[in-house]
């Protein structure tokens, strides 16, 4: 199988010695490509030539989500098409791997290459469906163009955490799970629509959800991990359905504890729940809008701010090796 392998030598959890090892196994099996990103976007375009290119028959990623969510954005430049693009493969090397976890990869990155391995030699995959996010026809992000996602989309608070951990690694900072909780902190102690949200859910027949102050968007569960722990704010989502949502109407101190102690102790049979909680399961599209520009991200990669995003679940997006 002709292959091309996209690493990202920034990965977190990798060391340039364990990449070539890993390069080195799997190049035993196929016939490899290596290419090395060296600024943000790379891995996208490294992945839309090899889609364009119409002789690679697997890309693999080995890096954390933000790797990934390039590649599958630069797999599905043109649009999905299962059965002519080329299948994904990952390899974990990031500092939580949602998207690799959540197929039932290994989080150990050479155990992750072993279980690569043994499915490429029984020729085992999935097709999963993905989320696609894009600026809303009339608004000011009208212009915003299309991208993917693969496990999940914040508008709001989780979004501004993700923004403040990347400025924590930008100045150096390692990205841990302790990180994340103390932004987390100094995102709430902050955060000016805690008490009455600025965010409206709407979608086609049905009526619309207002004044949420938090909304979460979720491909597949879990949403994330914190440490080894899975965190399920929508149980039921799956790659194999449309987009879920969780949203908060408040995010009071009482709110917080509450809610935040649910999201540390849910299971894939109950989640966050409540008079100020708002679950939706399996929609196809839908639209946020905030009367305020709001944080915005996906996949973990913060894209700033916005006032409105348009969601669509599509299924059967891409093939997968698992």
């Amino acid at each position: 199988m002709r292959a091309l392998l996209v690493v990202n030598p920034a990965a977190t959890t990798t060391s340039a010695r364990t990449r070539d090892v890993l390069a080195h196994a799997l190049a035993s099996d196929l016939k490899l490509e290596i290419a090395t990103t060296e600024y943000r976007g790379h891995a996208r375009d490294l992945a839309r030539q090899a889609a364009q290119g119409g002789t690679t028959e697997l890309v693999i990623a080995l890096g954390g989500d933000g790797t990934i969510n390039e590649v599958v954005n630069g797999l599905l430049h043109e649009g999905p098409a299962p059965e002519r693009l080329p299948r994904l493969a990952v390899v974990p090397g990031g500092s939580t791997n949602v998207f690799a976890r959540a197929l039932g990869m290994p989080n150990d990155v050479v155990e992750a290459t072993g279980h690569l391995l043994d499915a490429l030699a029984s020729r085992t995959e999935r097709t999963v469906g993905l989320g696609r996010a894009e600026g809303v026809p009339g608004s000011d992000d009208a212009e915003v163009p299309a991208r993917w996602f693969t496990f999940a989309a914040g508008f709001g608070f989780d979004a501004g955490v993700v923004g403040r951990v990347e400025q924590q690694r930008e100045r150096g900072k390692r990205s841990t799970h302790p990180l994340y909780v103390r932004q987390v902190v100094r995102q709430f102690l902050h955060e000016p629509h805690r008490r009455h949200g600025t965010i409206t859910l709407r979608r086609e027949d049905a009526e619309p959800v207002g004044d949420l102050a938090l909304s979460m968007v979720c491909n597949t569960a879990p949403w994330s991990y914190l440490g080894n722990k899975p965190l399920y704010a929508a149980p039921e989502a799956s790659f194999d359905t449309g987009l879920d949502v969780l949203g908060l109407k408040r995010l009071t101190p009482l709110a917080v504890s509450r809610y935040g102690t649910q999201l540390l102790t849910s299971s894939p049979e109950r989640g966050p729940r409540g008079k100020h909680a708002v679950t939706l399961h399996d929609l196809t599209s839908f639209t946020l809008h905030s009367q305020a520009p709001l944080p915005f991200q996906m996949d973990g990669d913060h894209l700033g701010l916005r006032t409105s995003v348009s969601f669509t679940g599509v299924r059967r997006a891409l093939r997968v090796i698992v």
